[in-house]
């Protein structure tokens, strides 16, 4: 089967929208990196890995925006109605967009998924989409879940910030059986995450932000790979050193 052109191809940066890089948040290394050269996507999935301060979340929160999405997160259609987050960056994105038009989309944030339940309620959204029932009557990892195995449809670009934060392991890995679902029938993911179970899933593509840098890298190169590798082969050693 031949691979579905990506519904977002890349991201660019328009410096004459930009007023000065010395300030938050295009003194981020995302922003600055974008400042000369762009971000292609994978027409599946794009992991954005890095620590925390480098702009990856400002990054897909800015790109979020500028799709078309709430900057607190959610659907086209179902919009928090709280304060709209403020998101200069967006403002001075390029989206090189594909020739296919998205059918569904999301944007998940973990910390602004509270207020998105709120809204569900208030609004008496069909809750078949959200396991049957209120997410607030949820443990959040059980409304996380529920959220993306019944709400995201397929067809659609969907836009995720750390979405192991509610997760287990074993909630992870059945995560990634159902990305593989929704990559079969279309869709396109790119997701901010710290989850080395999350950055194996095959063939995705994997950009690492640094202070100095902004690369592609395989999973194994992560810096999450190797310090949960280091750690789990040699946990006193490691425990030793800390503590």
């Amino acid at each position: 089967m031949s691979e579905r052109p990506p519904f977002l191809r890349a991201v660019s940066l328009d410096r004459d929208k930009v007023e000065s890089f010395v300030t938050h948040p295009f003194s981020l290394p995302a922003s600055q990196y974008l400042a000369s050269d762009s971000i292609s996507f994978h027409p599946q999935v794009t992991f954005f890995v890095g620590e925390n301060g480098t702009g990856k979340s400002t990054l897909l929160e800015a790109i979020a925006v500028a799709w078309g999405f709430p900057g607190e997160g959610g659907s086209k259609n179902v919009r928090v109605r709280t304060h709209e987050i403020a998101t200069p960056l967006a403002g001075a994105l390029r989206l090189e967009k594909g020739a296919m038009r998205a059918d569904d989309g999301f944007f998940l944030r973990a910390e602004s998924f509270f207020n998105y339940a709120s809204e569900i309620d208030r609004e008496a959204h069909d809750t078949r989409y959200y396991g049957g029932r209120s997410l607030h009557e949820q443990s959040h990892g059980e409304a996380f879940f529920n959220l993306f195995m019944h709400r995201f449809f397929g067809g659609g670009l969907y836009l995720l910030d750390e979405p192991e934060a509610a997760l287990s392991p074993m909630r992870q890995m059945a995560m990634l059986s159902r990305l593989k679902q929704l990559n079969d029938s279309g869709s396109q993911f790119i997701i901010a995450t710290h989850s080395p179970i999350l950055m194996a899933y095959p063939h995705a593509k994997i950009i690492q932000f640094t202070e100095d840098e902004v690369r592609e890298v395989a999973w194994q190169e992560t810096e999450h790979y190797f310090v949960t590798r280091e750690f789990l082969n040699a946990p006193e050693r490691m425990l030793r050193a800390l503590l």
